[in-house]
């Protein structure tokens, strides 16, 4: 046999109560955990939202930069020296990406708005046509009801009159009353 591994706990003897506290105080720690990562996203959260408003007041120091440097050229031709920070964006460049990126998503909206139109349209085309339906099958005597929804879908009088048992004359008189209706 292979050597045993053994723990003394000098008479400490686990239980339910025991196993049960610890289960409690692990779940406080992640609960913890979960409150400070939380509280993290919502920092990065903030910080993004600021970031367009923080870019207002560098981009008005950036354009006046940029009036204030070309009188500065002027000044370095004279032979006086002036620190130009090489490292920055022009003031225009930040305010050219900022307009495509609204004129992207205003683009994106005006597609969105378009399809919504259309489906509502189509939506709208359809409710008149099942009213339509509606109306002409609650003016006919039950009877000539099924006839009149026949020729409000465009049936012809022969199929009517085969389809419903009317006589012919019957159906035309149906498909006549349906289109002077429509118009």
């Amino acid at each position: 046999m292979g050597p045993s591994l053994s723990f003394d706990f000098a008479g400490f003897s686990p239980g339910w109560r025991e196993g049960l506290l610890a289960l409690i105080v692990l779940l406080a720690l992640y609960m913890l955990l979960e409150v400070f990562r939380i509280r993290r996203l919502r920092r990065q959260k903030s910080k993004a939202a600021e970031a367009p408003l923080a870019l207002e007041p560098a981009i008005k120091a950036l354009s006046d930069g940029a009036a204030q440097g070309a009188e500065g050229s002027a000044a370095v031709a004279d032979g006086e020296d002036e620190d130009v920070a090489w490292s920055e964006p022009p003031a225009h460049l930040a305010q050219e990406a900022f307009m495509r990126g609204v004129e992207r998503e205003l683009a994106q909206m005006r597609d969105e708005l378009d399809t919504l139109r259309g489906e509502f349209a189509a939506l709208r085309e359809e409710l008149r046509h099942e009213l339509g339906q509606i109306k002409a099958s609650q003016a006919v005597s039950p009877l000539y009801s099924d006839a009149m929804q026949m020729a409000v879908t465009g049936y012809g009088a022969e199929i009517i009159a085969e389809r419903c048992g009317i006589s012919r004359a019957e159906a035309e008189l149906v498909a006549s009353l349906v289109k002077n209706r429509e118009h």
